[in-house]
């Protein structure tokens, strides 16, 4: 089987300190918290910024400034911007943190409309998705399709057909938001992927686990961090990204799967050029 890739999405633009003390806003936090991860196997680092408040940002300067300290301790590592920004920021705003040197080869790319609970709406029109891969594609950047259910994929095949995604085509399925994290979704959606495709998993909260230990054994890649889960174990808060990625690690271990450094990664991924 295929060398497991482990991402580590470590802060994300919704969870607080006040959920768990470890969660990082600075920059000085937001590398503790990528090294950790990388140390313990994360070859990509899922990057979403704060300001030092805790208040979600796709600033520019910020993600310049977020990348250069986190490649100075993580030099090889494959470091993922986020265009997802937050609830209610524009385009443009979220395009941000790809505009920034040296041009990430990896970034995110939302699929579709995602309601978060309540009145949380995380709106995605076709013309948004297409307008992303077409910014993206002009700009060298391979993004991750980061799908919340099956309409999704369907959304992203038709980018595809308009010529505006880089193959090997990478999913990542979200579960627990949108569509529930059992094994039969979780089974369906790598059915609905098309041949050659490549894709990670990650549950939400109480999901990630299971989540995490079905994907090791279909031959996906694995998602943690404190960006979607917060706990090692059930009333056990992790203390870093670090052990999330550790826990990981020993999962495939069990499981028969190897770990890939980012240069692996790279060449599972298709992003050497």
């Amino acid at each position: 089987m295929e060398k497991l890739i482990i991402s580590a999405a470590i802060c994300g633009a919704e969870v607080t300190k006040e959920q768990n003390p470890a969660v990082p806003y600075t920059i000085e936090e937001i590398v503790r918290e990528a090294k950790s991860a990388y140390d313990a196997g994360a070859a990509v680092i899922h990057l979403h910024v704060r300001w030092d408040d805790g208040t979600p940002t796709q600033s520019k300067e910020r993600f310049q400034e977020a990348v250069d300290a986190i490649r100075k301790e993580c030099p090889d590592a494959i470091i993922q911007p986020s265009t997802g920004g937050a609830v209610g920021m524009t385009d443009l705003e979220r395009l941000e943190s790809t505009d920034i040197v040296p041009t990430p080869e990896f970034a995110t790319l939302d699929c579709g409309t995602c309601n978060f609970g309540g009145d949380e709406v995380f709106v995605n029109t076709d013309n948004t998705i297409f307008n992303f891969a077409k910014i993206m594609k002009e700009r060298g950047i391979k993004p991750e399709l980061e799908v919340f259910d099956k309409g999704m994929i369907d959304i992203a095949l038709k980018a595809d057909k308009k010529g505006l995604l880089v193959h090997p085509l990478h999913f990542d399925f979200v579960l627990g938001v949108q569509m529930t994290a059992t094994l039969r979704d979780l089974v369906f959606m790598v059915g609905s992927l098309p041949a050659g495709a490549t894709w990670t998993a990650t549950g939400l909260g109480k999901n990630a686990w299971h989540i995490a230990a079905a994907t090791i054994s279909m031959g996906g890649h694995v998602r943690v961090g404190f960006e979607d889960n917060l706990y090692l174990e059930k009333g056990v808060l992790a203390k870093s990204n670090g052990e999330m990625v550790e826990k990981a690690v020993k999962l495939a271990k069990i499981l028969g799967r190897e770990i890939a450094t980012p240069a692996e990664a790279r060449q599972i991924l298709g992003l050497t050029k």
